[in-house]
């Protein structure tokens, strides 16, 4: 992955404010982060972290989306996750010094800051702002991750679906009971979001189009009543 030409330091404290864990921060520690970062730009499917690497930078998506997938022995892609601008990856490997455990695929043309593993530590040993922020991401990620486990193991097929689809639901709200996915996430990306085929997700989303729940719009996905699909994932998942 190539590092783009280098860019102001003004730019550079700018983009890097939007990083989540980086947004309480002063002038000065914006100046200093972004003194220890190097700049790439990526071109959509660009391959950024492999599977077992031993490179160990931290990277912060300034521009763009990225997506963290993992492939087993037999080929079949599980999607961890999308991020986007904003978001951070790669810290676990700066953290416990082991090899990359999935891999990362730039999901559209994206501008990342990226940062050595020592300089990351240093910033969080230095920083208390920074190292609270990474303490909440990571038990947001122990949160987020216990859900699916259970998710995965308790729930049937269609009630993963409709529990992925309010998890992206969420992020894009557009009214306090509606939602636009824009754009919609394909059959087969859903399906391998939550470990399934394209046609059960197509018979998924069939069905919540019958009950008025979500409308396909040219590539936008319409969540038309995000409360009765919160009920509905509430009522198998339980008290979690």
């Amino acid at each position: 992955m190539p590092i783009t030409r280098q860019i102001s330091v003004e730019r550079a404290c700018a983009m890097l404010s939007t990083i989540k864990e980086f947004q309480t921060l002063s002038s000065s520690d914006l100046v200093e982060i972004a003194s220890a970062c190097h700049w790439h730009r990526c071109d959509e499917g660009e391959e950024i972290i492999r599977f077992h690497d031993q490179s160990n930078s931290v990277f912060f998506i300034a521009q763009g989306e990225i997506r963290v997938t993992f492939h087993s022995l037999s080929g079949h892609e599980v999607i961890l996750c999308d991020l986007a601008s904003g978001e951070m990856f790669g810290e676990l490997t700066a953290i416990d010094g082991k090899s990359r455990s999935a891999t990362v695929l730039a999901k559209t043309s994206a501008l990342l800051a990226s940062m050595t593993a020592v300089d990351f530590m240093n910033i969080i040993f230095s920083n208390r702002y920074v190292a609270e922020a990474i303490l909440k991401r990571l038990a947001s990620e122990v949160r987020r991750l216990t859900e699916r486990v259970y998710d995965f193991s308790t729930l049937a097929v269609s009630n993963r679906i409709q529990a992925e689809l309010l998890r992206i639901a969420k992020k894009n709200m557009t009214g306090p009971n509606t939602s636009i996915i824009s754009p919609a996430p394909t059959h087969f990306d859903i399906a391998n979001l939550v470990s399934t085929h394209r046609e059960a997700v197509t018979r998924e989303l069939s069905n919540l189009s019958k009950n008025k729940i979500v409308l396909r719009q040219g590539h936008d996905l319409h969540i038309l009543d995000i409360q009765k699909l919160t009920n509905m994932v509430n009522m198998v998942r339980g008290s979690i």
